[in-house]
């Protein structure tokens, strides 16, 4: 069970896991779980997290079908630019590893920012903390445990 799974069970959040094998030869880890778990890609969401100009890590969750806009996530988290944080970084601060980072359960709180698109589902699937395991939920649930703003970017 990961820290992801165990905090929607503390909060009392209704969701659902759902498996597949990883396949170590993919690299698109959202791209692999839309395939095999046969999902819309507009509702699979990846977790990235990057750094600010002045050096926060941020956390963005975004659909896997499309790239971020670093300039429109900078202008919209107030940032002159974000870059890509460092993988050491991304894992001593969230406690997961790449292609398994989940937007819940980080060691530390991160600003977290959810791709507008995702008001428009009434179930969104996000990584549960390990490749390979999935999460479905309401994105409401997702904001409000991550205290997250939904902006464009």
């Amino acid at each position: 069970m990961t820290p992801a799974i165990k905090l929607l069970e503390k909060q009392q959040i209704i969701f659902d896991v759902l498996s597949y094998e990883h396949d170590p030869n993919w690299h698109s880890f959202g791209l692999e779980a839309v395939e095999k778990l046969a999902l819309n890609p507009t509702q699979v969401f990846k977790t990235l997290v990057l750094e600010n100009a002045e050096n926060e890590l941020i956390v963005a969750i975004t659909p896997v079908s499309q790239q971020v806009n670093l300039k429109r996530l900078a202008k919209a988290v107030g940032s002159k630019k974000v870059h890509m944080a460092a993988q050491q970084k991304v894992e001593n601060s969230t406690g997961y590893v790449l292609g398994g980072v989940s937007p819940l359960g980080h060691k530390k709180h991160l600003k977290t920012f959810i791709h507008s698109s995702a008001q428009q589902f009434t179930l969104i699937y996000v990584s549960a903390g390990k490749r390979g395991l999935e999460i479905a939920l309401k994105p409401a649930d997702l904001a409000r445990l991550c205290h997250a703003k939904f902006v464009l970017f």
